[in-house]
């Protein structure tokens, strides 16, 4: 009985207040606060891979006529870089668990999800995940990187770049994949749903069979945005409209792996980067010095 009460209360109330309900204002704001949460996490992701390839440049620009070992620390300091993007990426995605095991992310299947193999190359030899202790990989890689900019600085090889922007954005990026902590937008969706079902109470009377097609078209279009909010309230997911993040870090990786060769022919052969006799399989060698190298 008291159920009933209540709903009938609920009824009497909107078919009174119907337009001082503010639910699509609710709605809209959700829409709003779930695109910016996109955008943020873009613009984070963009912060990070600019950091990284900006490190990448100085390091490679500053360090392709040094000794061989300063030459194969460099080397293992750009893979740790590359790194540090699919350990973005992997703790963005929540793939908590896969950082125990280093160099491995957790791929979505249609039953369990799956640990994988993903980058385990690019990793030092002996490294060993801390997940499990509350230790993100990335935070972990992020050591090596100082290290080496230390070393470097001491050295006088170059000036001190600082990786702190990198985590910083990375850091930034947590507060993007979290559920809303507002209890209201949270509880949206039950709200939407009272909402559709005691609103054809409020216009049957005035519209008569006109309110099932007013009813179906508003609900419709309230659904549809809350539907839009919550596809954007987590840009770093698997869903097609989310950042596609895969290729994103792919085509990341491949542009410093065109870098970190050339950078190698150039350390050997004692030219310039991007300048000097280029090796290919097409029997050109004898040709000029100055061809360019990526052309």
């Amino acid at each position: 009985m008291l159920l009933h009460a209540a709903f009938a209360v609920v009824v009497v109330a909107l078919d009174r207040n119907v337009q001082d309900l503010g639910l699509p204002a609710s709605i809209v704001f959700r829409n709003q606060t779930s695109y910016n949460r996109f955008w943020d996490g873009r613009n984070y992701l963009t912060v990070i891979i600019t950091c990284v390839r900006n490190l990448t440049r100085s390091f490679l620009a500053n360090s392709h006529r040094s000794p061989v070992a300063d030459r194969i620390e460099t080397e293992r300091i750009i893979r740790v870089l590359i790194a540090i993007l699919y350990a973005t990426k992997n703790h963005l995605r929540a793939g908590w668990g896969a950082e125990i095991i280093p160099g491995t992310a957790v791929n979505p299947s249609p039953g369990n999800a799956l640990v994988t193999a993903e980058y385990s190359d690019l990793l030092p030899k002996g490294l060993y995940g801390c997940d499990d202790r509350g230790l993100g990989l990335v935070l972990q890689l992020t050591f090596f990187v100082e290290q080496y900019i230390k070393k470097g600085f001491d050295k006088g090889a170059f000036h001190a770049p600082q990786a702190n922007d990198s985590f910083d954005a990375d850091s930034d990026c947590a507060p993007v994949r979290l559920p809303y902590v507002l209890y209201p937008l949270k509880k949206l969706e039950e709200v939407l749903a009272l909402f559709g079902c005691v609103l054809p109470f409020a216009l049957v009377d005035k519209m008569d069979y006109w309110a099932i097609l007013v009813v179906s078209l508003v609900m419709f279009t309230l659904y549809g945005i809350d539907g839009i909010a919550s596809q954007l309230e987590d840009p770093f997911g698997y869903d097609r409209n989310d950042i596609k993040m895969e290729f994103i870090v792919e085509d990341i990786r491949s542009e410093i792996s065109v870098l970190l060769e050339e950078w190698k022919r150039a350390s050997q052969q004692g030219y310039d980067m991007f300048v000097g006799k280029r090796q290919n399989s097409v029997g050109q060698a004898g040709n000029s010095a100055d061809v360019n190298g990526c052309l």
